[in-house]
């Protein structure tokens, strides 16, 4: 639930929350690819991570039970979207298109959003917003090198744009009702429920059942290093799953989608910078170049919105302050 708040503490909580969430949604394919290597398809470790945080966080679920009569769209939306749709979209463009390729395509969602809020919900968005989002959208296409192996495929690059659509509706869902007072759904069970949703869709499509299980009893190798497939597994679930959700979710309440999104791009620049130093996969001059020009698109984002107590006209970009600074999730 967001408070009538503007101070400036607010918003600079929500930075933070998105850079944690950046930080444990970036872990993900460093503690996976081990796992990958092991022996595990990519759509099974999908599905485990999913079904763990959905048991973490099934508590919270019983909790907010009434979430299910109030609000059940967006529980299913969450799940469908949020959950399963990022998470299947993008494994599938895996296998037809390069790494880079549908990474980049992923995280075209920042712009996708400020197209959804400027053409949806017809509200104004600032240009230093748009810039953030351009210069997030290039310096992505350094760190991920798209310039390597790029090769046509329409149905890669569609399944990757579906990627991006669905993480235009982890970001806008996670703002649903976040300024409606007291009858704000609550964001953890919204969570809850979306990974409920999303493990139940993904077993659909994983098939669990055929998983090789005794890879989660044997060693996989971090760079060399043999660790406890079962510790990296807890990882995904614990930190790259259940905290980069609830920090992420929380944080877009306290900033707006549109912000959160643009910051979220640091995600692949922590992907690449943690497989850099664990995986031992080096990066080159343009990779380390277009972190830095990821790391100003975001910063330029996020300082167009200052949390201000007065609304400024619609011509500056002042529904899109308003929206941003009221304050604070749950």
């Amino acid at each position: 639930m967001r408070t009538s708040g503007n101070s400036g503490s607010g918003r600079s909580a929500g930075l933070g929350l998105a850079l944690v969430s950046a930080l444990a949604f970036g872990g993900s394919g460093v503690a996976a690819k081990p796992l990958i290597e092991a022996g595990l398809d990519p759509l099974h470790v999908v599905w485990l991570r999913a079904t763990g945080a959905a048991l973490v966080m099934l508590p919270l679920a019983v909790r907010h039970r009434a979430l299910l009569r109030h609000r059940p769209a967006l529980l299913a939306g969450f799940g469908l979207l949020a959950v399963a749709g990022v998470q299947a979209c993008y494994f599938a463009a895996l296998s037809r298109i390069p790494v880079g390729v549908a990474l980049l395509i992923e995280y075209l969602a920042p712009a996708l959003v400020l197209g959804w809020v400027r053409f949806v919900q017809r509200r104004p968005v600032t240009r230093a917003a748009a810039l953030g989002v351009v210069l997030a959208a290039g310096g992505l296409a350094c760190v991920v090198e798209v310039w390597s192996g790029l090769r046509f495929d329409a149905l890669g690059l569609l399944l990757a744009l579906g990627a991006a659509c669905c993480q235009v509706g982890y970001f806008v869902l996670s703002d649903s009702g976040g300024d409606a007072g007291e009858r704000a759904p609550d964001p953890l069970g919204v969570i809850a429920y979306g990974l409920l949703v999303g493990a139940a869709v993904l077993t659909l499509v994983a098939r669990p059942w055929t998983m090789d299980r005794s890879v989660l009893t044997g060693t996989a190798h971090l760079d060399g290093t043999p660790v406890p497939a079962l510790a990296l597994l807890v990882w995904i679930v614990l930190v790259a799953t259940v905290a980069a959700y609830v920090t992420g979710v929380l944080s877009v309440r306290r900033l707006s989608p549109q912000v959160a999104g643009v910051v979220a791009c640091l995600e692949a620049v922590i992907a690449t910078v943690l497989a850099w130093v664990l995986l031992g996969e080096h990066l080159s001059l343009p990779q380390v170049a277009g972190g830095a020009v990821v790391l100003l698109g975001a910063f330029i984002a996020q300082s167009s919105a200052p949390a201000g107590g007065t609304p400024a006209p619609a011509a500056e970009g002042g529904a899109e302050r308003e929206l941003s600074a009221r304050g604070t999730a749950a």
